[in-house]
């Protein structure tokens, strides 16, 4: 897991990662714990993540029919400041390219990955100099692949991520609100994050506003 936000020549903007794209999406305080903390923590379905990724991990180029693969490609778009690397990236002999996520858990559509995989088709656009429409995730539970549109509705919720992380990261440096809901039974990071004590109550926001309260100070005279 690679999660990395860099500043590239003079003038462009601010790198974000694709995988920073994934967790953004999926929390804005996961991502950053991630990015601003420096914190991450695995649980079973991240190793399980990693497992599957060795095999798709390992940089080259195989060839099968009129299929050509490849894997671990480094991606980027300069103009949107995006970085990264595919897991596989196959390009058919009829010239379209298709970018496959690897995923070890069950396909959510419209969620996360397909802003990731979005994210892939888009750098590939840039690199490749031709539209890339169609992407895939590859569900370790589902065992199957699942194909992603990459529509104008998804290219521009990859965008408004992109936007949100540099935000975060150029801008505001404080840890968005946690989510306290579904969400955090499935997250490794919940101990870090600490939803429940942290959610906006009442008792929270009051106890963070006294922490900070400075008490106005009169004279001895008085």
């Amino acid at each position: 897991m690679t999660v990395t936000s860099s500043q590239g020549r003079e003038g462009d903007p601010a790198q974000v990662s694709l995988s920073a794209l994934e967790h953004y999406t999926y929390c804005p305080r996961q991502c950053g714990l991630i990015l601003l903390e420096d914190s991450f923590t695995d649980d079973t379905a991240t190793v399980r993540g990693t497992l599957l990724h060795q095999r798709v991990d390992t940089p080259g180029n195989r060839g099968r029919g009129t299929v050509r693969t490849l894997h671990a490609l480094p991606v980027w778009h300069d103009g949107h400041g995006l970085t990264g690397i595919c897991d596989t990236v196959e390009l058919h002999a009829d010239g379209t390219i298709l970018p496959v996520e690897h995923k070890s858990g069950r396909y959510h559509p419209g969620g996360p990955a397909d802003v990731q995989v979005a994210a892939q088709a888009m750098c590939l656009e840039y690199m490749f100099k031709q539209p890339v429409i169609t992407a895939a995730i590859y569900s370790g539970t589902d065992r199957r692949r699942h194909t992603v549109t990459v529509s104008e509705a998804l290219r521009t919720r990859v965008l408004d991520a992109t936007s949100a992380i540099r935000n975060l990261l150029s801008h505001n440096h404080t840890l968005p609100p946690p989510a306290a809901d579904s969400r955090c039974r499935r997250c490794s990071m919940a101990a870090d994050c600490m939803p429940k004590l942290l959610a906006g109550t009442h008792r929270y926001q009051q106890a963070l506003h006294n922490l900070y309260l400075i008490d106005d100070i009169q004279d001895d005279d008085e």
